[in-house]
């Protein structure tokens, strides 16, 4: 009996409920406001590209699908286009490489440049009075006995660029610093015609007191064909896989690593020892020991995914930046430029969304009365 009173007190409450949520339900749908927003929506997802072919008829389709068999056909011959953009590349790398010769002999103090080699013409009216004050200052100065055989070449050139360079400053330890004050040139090499396609950072090392290498390489894999699964995601060649080099450290000066002390207690006797154990510790150099890139089946985690890409990205930073334009980074020139660009596509950004946003507020004052703009409008930022 109590069961059969319990069941009936159940299905009442549900029938309660559901008349409950019916009515609810009915109370939404009469609010004018939320009417508008699911018909908003709905027109939104009727007006995408792909609901819009799905209504197609089938010959249509039937067609769409041979244009697409045409956009695989244009994405290999724009492969092939990169390919020869690469022998390009080799060729004037060759053209290129008396002129990173004689940078790496000025920087190196091997070679003093010409009086005609250094001369600078400057643009702007306030460079030459610079320069006029500089030559001014100069002449006082040959009045008292300068040493200049104290500086030799540029000093701490690459290592410079490596602090200019927030890409490569983050990387930097500071008792990688020392070891990169010995960086006499880094040099870009392409694959040979008829090879894989890839190029070699080539690192260039005077004698050091921590490492016995003359020369650290870095070898990124390149591929420049349309994926079989997904052709259309085709931009250019990408690098797909990096090989770094093994640094034959001298004894006690591998900065890779570090080494920490750490108490066993023996569980029979109660006795305690002291062992040292080698970790992996922050540094530079461990950019010649990448991660490796998964195989078949094969899965990295995300930290290593993006430790990865930022790794390809540093190494195209290199080859397209650094070693044309090293001077420029020296100095710090071709940082304000860059500086300056992204400045210049903010601001124009900024204006534009500033345009529609005063479009907006005037199609909304000839539809209703103005309303308090005494907070100013949000901006969306990218």
């Amino acid at each position: 009996m109590a069961a059969n009173n319990k069941a009936e007190n159940t299905a009442t409450s549900l029938l309660a409920s559901g008349e409950k949520t019916e009515k609810l339900a009915d109370q939404v749908m009469q609010n004018p406001q939320v009417l508008a927003a699911l018909q908003e929506r709905l027109e939104n997802v009727s007006r995408t590209p792909s609901s819009y072919i799905e209504t197609l008829p089938k010959a249509v389709k039937r067609r769409i699908n041979a244009l697409k068999q045409l956009q695989v056909k244009c994405a290999h011959i724009e492969a092939k286009f990169y390919e020869e953009v690469h022998d390009l590349e080799r060729k004037y790398a060759a053209l290129y490489q008396p002129f990173f010769e004689k940078r790496r002999s000025i920087v190196s103090g091997e070679v003093e440049p010409t009086d005609v080699e250094c001369e600078w013409h400057s643009e702007t009216e306030e460079e030459e009075k610079l320069a006029e004050d500089v030559k001014n200052k100069a002449v006082l100065a040959e009045k008292e006995p300068v040493n200049e055989g104290q500086y030799k070449g540029v000093p701490d050139f690459w290592f410079t660029i490596f602090r200019n360079v927030d890409m490569l400053s983050e990387l930097v330890q500071e008792y990688d610093e020392p070891i990169l004050k010995h960086l006499q040139d880094i040099r870009v090499k392409f694959s040979d015609p008829g090879q894989p396609m890839s190029f070699v950072l080539e690192f260039h090392f005077e004698p050091n007191d921590y490492f016995t290498n003359s020369v650290l390489t870095k070898t990124y894999k390149m591929k420049s064909e349309p994926d079989p699964s997904d052709p259309f995601s085709f931009e250019g060649p990408e690098i797909v896989d990096c090989e770094g080099c093994t640094i034959e450290w001298k004894k006690g000066k591998n900065v890779t690593v570090k080494v920490i002390k750490k108490k066993q207690k023996h569980k029979g006797r109660g006795t305690v020892r002291t062992i040292t154990k080698q970790v992996p510790s922050d540094s530079f150099f461990n950019f010649f020991n990448p991660i490796k890139v998964s195989g078949a089946g094969e899965t990295l985690d995300e930290d290593s995914e993006f430790t990865l890409a930022t790794d390809f990205e540093i190494g195209h930073f290199f080859r397209e930046r650094i070693v044309p334009r090293a001077v420029l980074y020296f100095t710090g020139e071709a940082i304000e430029d860059e500086d300056n660009f992204e400045e210049g596509e903010e601001g124009e950004e900024e204006e534009m969304e500033g345009d529609e946003d005063g479009e907006d507020e005037d199609d909304v004052e000839s539809d209703i009365k103005p309303k308090d703009c005494s907070q100013p409008a949000e901006c969306k930022q990218q």
